[in-house]
């Protein structure tokens, strides 16, 4: 894939402006206190594998609306006191998949809880899932999950997910191996997205790593590229050309810019220059909006996969350091 899109000069000073609808922050409060109306009741129920450092535990929770919502938590065994523990949100169409996909945390001396987002997996071999969405849709969608509900911010199914996310920490928070003041967000793509979003909306949180972010400046993703998931939005658009208006006006309560703008927390970004899945622009837009303290990898010569094992050891020293340095 050629470069396509911004030069990078272009790209470390774009600012776009923000479509922010004026009830952003009540919509969201209103929709965490309608969450915490449910018991999280987190359960950990250990899963036998023969690992010799790592304990697993297989985990659900009660995310938006009381659905149960599934994971793993990976702890590293014996380890003394509290540990910081990072919360992993997974990309477009995967499930929670094995534990072995998750070691590199603990192998680090990091729990980590991996949160399945709801819907996905069903046809990911790599990566199966186990969570439904129980709500379901009223309205008419395009096939995925980009435009189920999309008619209505309330209805919308990344309300649900950033929901579970927010409720994910929480549980997380809860648990007595857990240093629940040294809580980090990470995820690629839509994980990112999540992520971005779950850095804004729970206090607390003490970082964000966000790979390549999916769900961020939704219109001009849908105007530079011609990849999914966000071609979804378009084969819906071009069947109900009237219902434009009200598809931007529901996104805009789930844009990365406007959790960017709100996003305090320190943050390490990823993005490839020839990414068209989630095009750099999109991904500069939400990290110049982003209000604390930041940094960005840049890798010049790659798609979606981004860094792909090299961004993990960038994380990976990333966060020794802040947590070394308090």
């Amino acid at each position: 894939m050629p470069l396509f899109d911004l030069p990078i000069d272009k790209l470390r000073s774009y600012l776009p402006d923000r479509d922010e609808p004026a009830d952003f922050d009540a919509f969201w409060a209103g929709t965490l206190a309608e969450a915490a109306e449910f018991d999280l009741a987190a359960e950990y129920v250990p899963y036998d594998l023969p690992f010799s450092g790592v304990d697993v535990f297989d985990v659900s929770f009660a995310g938006w609306g009381g659905h149960r919502i599934n994971g793993w938590f990976l702890l590293p065994r014996g380890v003394n006191g509290p540990v910081p523990c990072v919360m992993h949100y997974i990309g477009y169409s995967g499930g929670r998949g094995f534990p072995k996909d998750h070691l590199m945390w603990p192998a680090a001396g990091y729990a980590v809880f991996v949160m399945e987002t709801r819907g996905h997996g069903g046809a990911n071999v790599g990566h199966p899932g186990t969570t439904g969405d129980p709500h379901g849709s009223a309205g008419p969608e395009a096939p995925g999950m980009m435009t189920r509900g999309i008619l209505d911010p309330a209805d919308y199914y990344y309300r649900r997910v950033f929901t579970d996310a927010v409720r994910a920490v929480d549980a997380a928070a809860g648990h007595p191996a857990v240093d629940a003041n040294r809580i980090v967000v990470s995820g690629g793509s839509q994980g990112g997205g999540i992520a971005q979003a779950t850095a804004a909306l729970r206090p607390g949180i003490k970082a964000a790593l966000i790979d390549v972010p999916f769900l961020t400046h939704f219109r001009r993703a849908v105007e530079i590229t011609g990849r999914d998931p966000y071609q979804e939005l378009v084969r819906f658009l071009a069947t109900r050309r009237e219902s434009a208006e009200q598809v931007f006006r529901t996104l805009s309560y789930f844009d990365g810019m406007n959790f960017a703008a709100r996003g305090q927390v320190p943050a390490l970004y990823s993005v490839a220059l020839m990414d068209d899945v989630c095009p750099p622009s999109t991904v500069f837009a939400a990290y110049n909006h982003w209000q604390g303290p930041k940094e960005i990898t840049v890798w010049p010569w790659n798609n979606h996969e981004g860094g792909g094992g090299y961004q993990s050891e960038e994380q990976l020293r990333y966060l020794h350091k802040l947590l070394a340095d308090g």
